[in-house]
């Protein structure tokens, strides 16, 4: 006989002894052979996005699809019976061969990528591997390893890549706890709770030699060492490796490093940016040495969580270890001096700022970063052997000395860098120019690739079912679809929102404390006909989720309109640590309790991608109102447009290059108020004219059929021309074109010839180091003719300028020699100079100065002025300001930017 036995303390009579579980695991029983192709497809993260996929796992049970939205789970609690019966079903059989046969295809036929690296010119060459790196991955909610719009941003990309063929591998973390589940107190507060995620019953493999699971190993100061295994997500056919610590070999302290995203102190934090960084190198090592699959030549740091990876990937090329291969070691390559290893790295490494404010910056204590570089009696690290620890710093130092900033360490080891949207890469080349000193923000080297989302994950069911799978073509068949049906769909579409706000409102009510009795309203809140806005993302200052009640009684009678009413659903979630945001989600839930207005706002708690899609859908508006230009991107909203959203939106981010004034409306912006409360008002003053006057209305124009005409005109043309512009594969192709192929072929370049060219690029900077306080411009000499502005007059003005330069150790080509001119300003600044470069010519001035020469012809009149400049030269730069270094003539602002030396006239140039 057995008997529960429990503790002799006592519990208050009456009260529920609960257990919690101290570690979960999974039975899995083996499915009959017949159904065993369903663990594949389950495993594969492909059906996330796959509709035939997912109708064939709701086959099995309806009910349990619906409540799980997780085949393995739904695999796991399926009667034994049910599965006996489906493998007799042979109609069901064969609606698995087939969906498996897609899912091979799929993954092993060429696709896009095929054709873009077959079309190069023999010049260029294609990434054969690129390893992409994030802090997070949103994936689908039953993976929840992401918190908000850089995990989603690095899930789409995964998809979109997948898609199309790219040969790339993903490298992230597996968190033990996730990012938090949110809940309300009764009065309204945000409170956390962090859900357990057990690996073993979420569509993860690990990694192993053999029988043997694969251990990264990491240095940690006092001898410790930090270890982690790897688990392997496929998503579509691309593998994402996800390190996690919580193995036993480590101490309580190390196994804790992975438990949560974005928690913990600065210390827990950059634990967890060296196991992504250095780790996630190692991790892609082993995969690649285990599986076969191509060695990256791009490696991708998405934000600067990632940056360590660049400096393991130096210590890999100064410090090489032997290769093994089939259980047997093969002789380490040559090792490299730092400065040829980091031009290997810089080339190779491409860099992406998510943030337009320094706050955004991860920016970790320089004792802390030393500390963990651990340097040796020599001084070099421990963590990085080989690598000198003052080397190290010197990658991540800004203004602040006692400051060690990750994306300057980004910006350093990345030779390609980017903002997510063209805004953002102009307010990025603003805020970095420091590390650029000498030339203006424009001239920066940051580029631009504007996010974009995953149709197939994003793109609402009704809309995918008129293309019939064809995801590509859903925006060329809205664009010939009757009004009415258009109008059909949506109102469906926000019909089940409502469904769905009713269902969530409930829950989250019995969740806060409330009883059935206090509940009954929630059954009857919102209206399927009535004009729906949407607003979800991070509860962050600069987003402004209160904005919408600055006046609460404007606000109150826009939705309390008896004849043109209009509902409002708001989600999102505060950073546990951010009171200011609670405190803001606190206000917005108090507003909507009010017995007059529940019925037409709602806060949903919880905001996941779950919740996002339905919101995505049936949102007839979706709003955002952040601080311009402190969106870096925000695709929030072209989610929401490619289900035939219309955005409300100040102009920041994406939407500031791609509203057309047919697919929304742009909240005027009050950027030279430097008061942030009145331009709180001012801005929300706009809000409120915009949708009294001009969207409400139009909602409600109806024809004598009741269509809002043009509404659907503006529908139609936000999926089929906005659509493609907002899709991940876009986005991906972009990036494809402009940073991994330019990458690859950067890369094939720098190693030819066993380094010799990364070897030469380091021998340039040494003699830039030693030579450059020599480079002068001491003099300018300019000569001019012609009277006529016309292009193909032959007395066209002509400005003819010799620079003189000295230039110490370097010779006339390892350096350009720019000259600049255009009209100035009244204090001498050059406006919009045009830029030529001057040839070296065979002459040498008196002093042996070298000269250089150019022509330029002014196309406008007025008083114009000329400077003339230095910067380094080399085969292997992408950019010649791509060292920072620059040179203006003596006697101007030298290295402090494009700055006028002389004024001069132009002869004849109708002065």
């Amino acid at each position: 006989m057995f008997m529960l036995h429990r503790s002799q303390s006592r519990a208050p009579v009456g009260s529920v002894y609960v257990v919690k579980a101290f570690r979960r695991f999974t039975v899995r029983v083996p499915l009959p052979t017949e159904l065993s192709e369903l663990t594949t497809l389950a495993r594969n993260l492909r059906w996330v996005w796959h509709q035939p996929t997912q109708d064939l796992f709701a086959t099995i049970d309806t009910t349990k699809w619906r409540e799980t939205g997780d085949p393995l789970r739904l695999l796991d609690e399926v009667a034994p019976e049910r599965l006996a019966e489906l493998a007799g079903d042979h109609a069901f059989l064969d609606r698995l061969a087939a969906v498996r046969d897609d899912l091979t295809r799929y993954t092993d036929e060429p696709r896009w990528f095929g054709d873009y690296a077959a079309g190069l010119e023999p010049e260029n060459v294609a990434p054969q591997g690129i390893a992409y790196f994030s802090m997070e991955f949103g994936i689908s909610e039953v993976l929840p390893i992401y918190s908000g719009g850089l995990g989603i941003l690095a899930g789409d990309h995964l998809k979109a890549a997948s898609d199309l063929g790219l040969p790339l591998i993903g490298v992230g973390l597996f968190y033990r706890s996730g990012y938090f589940h949110q809940g309300l107190t009764h009065d309204g507060w945000q409170v956390e709770r962090y859900p357990v995620n057990d690996p073993t019953s979420l569509p993860l493999t690990i990694l192993a030699d053999g029988d043997a699971p694969v251990i990264v190993t990491i240095s940690m100061p006092g001898g410790r060492t930090l270890n982690a295994q790897v688990w392997v997500a496929m998503v579509g056919r691309i593998p994402l490796l996800l390190l996690d610590a919580d193995v036993p070999m480590n101490d309580e302290e190390l196994r804790g490093v992975t438990d949560r995203l974005y928690g913990g102190d600065q210390d827990h934090r950059i634990k967890q940016e060296i196991l992504l960084g250095i780790g996630g190198v190692r991790a892609v090592r082993e995969y690649i040495r285990i599986t076969g699959h191509a060695e990256p030549t791009v490696f991708h740091m998405n934000e600067g969580h990632a940056g360590f990876l660049g400096v393991e990937r130096v210590r890999e090329l100064t410090n090489p270890a032997p290769a093994k291969r089939s259980g047997r070691k093969v002789s380490a390559p040559q090792a490299l001096d730092f400065d040829s290893a980091e031009a290997v790295v810089r080339a190779s490494n491409i860099f992406t700022t998510h943030t337009p404010v320094p706050a955004g910056i991860d920016r970790f204590p320089m004792d802390m970063v030393r500390y963990y570089l651990d340097a040796d009696e020599a001084g070099d690290s421990r963590l990085l052997p080989g690598l000198p620890v003052a080397t190290v710093l010197g990658l991540g130092d800004e203004a602040d000395p006692g400051v060690f900033n990750m994306a300057h360490m980004g910006f350093r080891l990345g030779q390609r860098s980017n903002g997510v949207s063209q805004l953002h890469g102009a307010v990025s080349r603003e805020m970095f120019s420091g590390l650029w000193p000498g030339f203006d923000a424009d001239e920066v080297p940051i580029g631009a690739v504007t996010n974009g989302v995953h149709g197939p994950t994003w793109v609402a069911r009704r809309w995918q079912d008129l293309a019939g799978g064809d995801e590509e073509a859903v925006a060329q068949i809205v664009a010939t679809l009757p009004t009415d049906e258009i109008w059909q769909i949506r109102s469906t579409m926000r019909a089940h929102l409502v469904d769905e706000v009713r269902r969530r409102a409930y829950l989250s009510g019995r969740e806060r404390g409330f009883t059935d009795a206090e509940l009954g309203w929630t059954a009857e809140i919102f209206d399927p006909s009535a004009l729906t806005i949407g607003f979800a993302r991070r509860a962050a200052t600069y987003k402004r989720l209160t904005l919408m009640l600055r006046d609460p009684e404007r606000m109150r009678r826009i939705l309390t309109d008896p004849d043109r009413p209009v509902q409002l659903v708001i989600a999102g979630k505060a950073h546990p640590a951010d009171d200011g945001g609670k405190a803001l989600i606190q206000q917005v839930v108090r507003f909507t309790e009010d017995p007059e207005l529940r019925d037409r706002i709602v806060f949903l708690p919880d905001y996941d991608i779950s919740m996002a899609r339905d919101i995505y859908a049936g949102c007839d508006v979706w709003l955002n109102n952040p601080v311009r230009p402190m969106e870096a991107c925000g695709t929030s909203g072209m989610k929401s447009a490619m289900n035939g959203g219309l955005n409300l939106s100040i102009l920041d981010g994406w939407w500031d290059e791609m509203a057309d004034g047919d697919n929304g409306w742009a909240i005027p912006s009050a950027e030279g108020v430097t008061d942030e409360h009145r331009r709180d008002d001012l801005e929300a003053e706009a809000l409120y004219s915009l949708l009294e006057e001009s969207v409400i209305p139009l909602f409600y124009n109806r024809t004598s059929v009741n269509v809002p005409e043009r509404w659907v005109q503006m529908v139609r043309h936000t999926i089929a021309r906005l659509g493609p512009k907002v899709e991940a594969a876009r986005m991906v192709r972009d990036y494809t074109t402009a940073l991994y192929g330019p990458a690859a072929r950067q890369f094939a370049s720098i190693v030819a010839d066993d380094y010799a060219p990364a070897k030469d690029l380091a021998e340039y900077r040494q003699v830039l180091d030693r030579s450059w306080s020599s480079v002068q411009i001491a003099g300018i000499d300019e000569s001019g003719s012609g009277d006529s502005l016309l292009e193909d007059s032959p007395q066209r003005v002509s400005l003819t300028l010799t620079a003189h330069v000295a230039l110490g150790e370097l010779k006339p080509d390892q350096v350009c020699v720019q000259a600049l001119v255009g009209r100035v300003t009244d204090d001498g600044e050059i406006v919009e100079p045009v830029i030529a470069e001057m040839s070296p010519t065979d002459q040498a001035d008196p002093s042996g100065r070298t000269l250089f020469l150019a022509s330029i012809a002014p196309d406008r009149s007025g008083r114009h002025g000329y400077t003339a400049r230095v910067l380094p030269r080399h085969p292997q730069l992408s950019d010649d300001a791509e060292f920072g270094l620059v040179r203006y003539p003596l006697g101007t602002a030298e290295d402090a930017g494009p700055s006028l030396g002389e004024t001069v006239l132009v002869p004849g140039a109708n002065t």
